[in-house]
């Protein structure tokens, strides 16, 4: 039987870093299973960088069922967790429920991925401080009042905490957390 992954998520998350975890994940072997405040259909949103912008811009992305609730997920049942950017963790990071389950992975010292505006929600849950992290360029005082050392890198690797600032970093944050994911929750 296939590990399984969990992908915590919401409305106004960033579509590739939702699809790219999401399919090559499924691709390695692992079943990979989406949750969300509730079961629905997820909209989700396309940031790209426009020269002439200062910041990201916002177009209406893909959407993706989500399998489940996070009052239904039993964070036990999953080797590990991914946390997709955009703006879902902005509000995403007050659901008690979510709080709970980010912080089992954090207790269990399980695989966790967070990318761009991910480690919101893993600071909402105390699971930065002391720790190395990257994130998003614009996150750099969010990630330093949570205690943690922000590196401005494609990817950071601290123990089984692995995060990348943004979906051009794609390769290198998939090649990291699939290294550590082999050697903690191989697939059979």
């Amino acid at each position: 039987m296939a590990a399984k992954i969990l992908l915590v998520t919401g409305d106004a998350a960033e579509s590739l870093e939702v699809l790219y975890p999401y399919q090559r994940l499924r691709e390695e072997g692992y079943e990979v299973h989406i949750a969300a405040p509730s079961r629905k259909t997820l909209r989700l949103v396309v940031h790209d960088f426009e020269e002439g912008f200062d910041t990201y811009t916002e177009k209406p992305g893909y959407t993706i069922p989500a399998d489940l609730a996070f009052s239904e997920v039993d964070p036990g049942q999953y080797a590990a967790l991914v946390i997709p950017g955009g703006r879902a963790p902005e509000y995403l990071r007050n659901d008690p429920e979510l709080r709970k389950i980010c912080k089992a992975f954090f207790d269990a010292d399980k695989p966790v991925a967070q990318i761009c505006h991910g480690p919101l929600l893993t600071a909402a849950v105390g699971g930065l401080s002391g720790r190395r992290v990257t994130a998003y360029p614009a996150l750099e005082p969010d990630m330093q009042a949570a205690g943690a050392d922000y590196q401005d890198a494609e990817v950071v690797v601290d123990g089984t905490l692995i995060s990348s600032r943004a979906w051009p970093d794609h390769p290198a944050w998939m090649r990291e957390f699939l290294a550590v994911l082999r050697s903690k929750a191989p697939v059979v």
